[in-house]
């Protein structure tokens, strides 16, 4: 099986959660947008891959539009 990533990053003021290259979702919380990438990592796991899910920092810094992880 393989590895199913799951990124929490912004869409402008809200949260996305970027899984195979497309971003899905716009919560108002990080909070909210990981609770959503757990439900689907927790099927991935079922189904036998790996996963990573990744959040970034609280700090202001790290909120910025166009963020994709390489």
């Amino acid at each position: 099986m393989g590895v199913a990533n799951y990124d929490i990053v912004p869409v402008g003021k809200l949260w996305g959660v970027q899984h195979d290259g497309k971003v899905n979702g716009k919560y108002s919380t990080k909070e909210s947008a990981f609770e959503s990438a757990a439900v689907a990592a927790s099927m991935a796991i079922h189904q036998g891959h790996e996963v990573h899910i990744s959040v970034p920092s609280g700090e202001e810094g790290c909120r910025f539009e166009g963020f994709l992880r390489q």
